[in-house]
């Protein structure tokens, strides 16, 4: 059997499951293993390279998605993983379709202490053929809005997103593919241990408090993801569109420069 046959078997029986449980995606199909033509069947490249690898303790990774983290050797007693580490794995991911389509791979980009990680939804069109993130129109924004507040990839931030490779037509990621790739959004959290997360638009958002509310409603307010805090605003896509959400997002900006300068100061 070819592997892209075993493929098509594993997305049918996850859709299957997912069916029967509402829609949620168990923890046996969360990750697509690497098939291979021969018959085997092999753990994921990116599990078996890091098991033996690991980081200081950090923040508690969320309960209910720990063990996807564990998987990557995020866990207590070993040699530490880098960010450079986990992208060389995060570049070899076959874990979900999206492996299929894309032309490159974009784990992500910044310094590797960062004050700030900005996380936004997936790779476009530019970000797929340069295989770095915001480096596109939506790009150029992000990176205005940042410096309005001092903060830049190249001194205090890290930017990533909650899918490594870009979606066909620059669709919303299936909540499947975003299971596929969150392990590695974990890790890099965990890794680079952020003073605090920036969500750019209602994906972004959304995956990464678990909810469904609108980022109408979650923008400009204080969260927090394992005991960082976390603001959500407007993606820059949509500020390209709709000149009417700058305001509210500079508000959120600034409102989210203060918290940091506070934190800062607490040091």
């Amino acid at each position: 059997m070819k592997a892209i046959e075993k493929e098509l078997i594993f997305n049918l029986l996850k859709n299957a499951s997912a069916q029967a449980n509402g829609g949620f995606v168990t923890a046996s199909f969360k990750n697509m293993p690497l098939f291979e033509d021969d018959g085997s069947i092999p753990e994921p490249e990116v599990a078996a390279d890091a098991a033996n690898s690991t980081i200081e303790e950090g923040a508690t990774l969320q309960s209910d998605t720990s063990s996807s983290a564990d998987s990557l050797g995020i866990q207590s007693g070993a040699t530490a993983v880098t960010i450079e580490n986990l992208a060389s794995k995060i570049l070899k991911c076959t874990h979900c379709q999206l492996a299929r389509t894309r032309t490159n791979v974009v784990p992500g980009e910044g310094v590797t202490n960062p004050d700030v990680l900005v996380i936004g939804e997936g790779p476009g069109y530019d970000e797929d053929m340069q295989g770095r993130p915001f480096v596109g129109k939506a790009g150029i924004l992000l990176d205005k809005m940042l410096a309005a507040i001092q903060l830049d990839r190249k001194s205090n931030c890290f930017i990533a997103n909650i899918v490594k490779c870009r979606p066909p037509q620059n669709r919303d990621p299936f909540p499947e593919e975003q299971e596929a790739c969150f392990s590695y959004l974990e890790a890099q959290i965990k890794i680079l241990k952020p003073k605090m997360i920036l969500c750019m638009g209602r994906i972004s958002g959304q995956k990464m408090l678990n909810t469904t509310e609108p980022v109408g409603k979650l923008r400009g307010n204080f969260f927090e993801y394992n005991g960082i805090p976390l603001m959500i605003t407007y993606h820059p896509s949509a500020l390209l569109r709709n000149q009417e959400l700058k305001r509210p997002a500079w508000e959120d900006l600034k409102k989210f420069r203060a918290k940091l300068d506070e934190l800062l100061k607490g040091q």
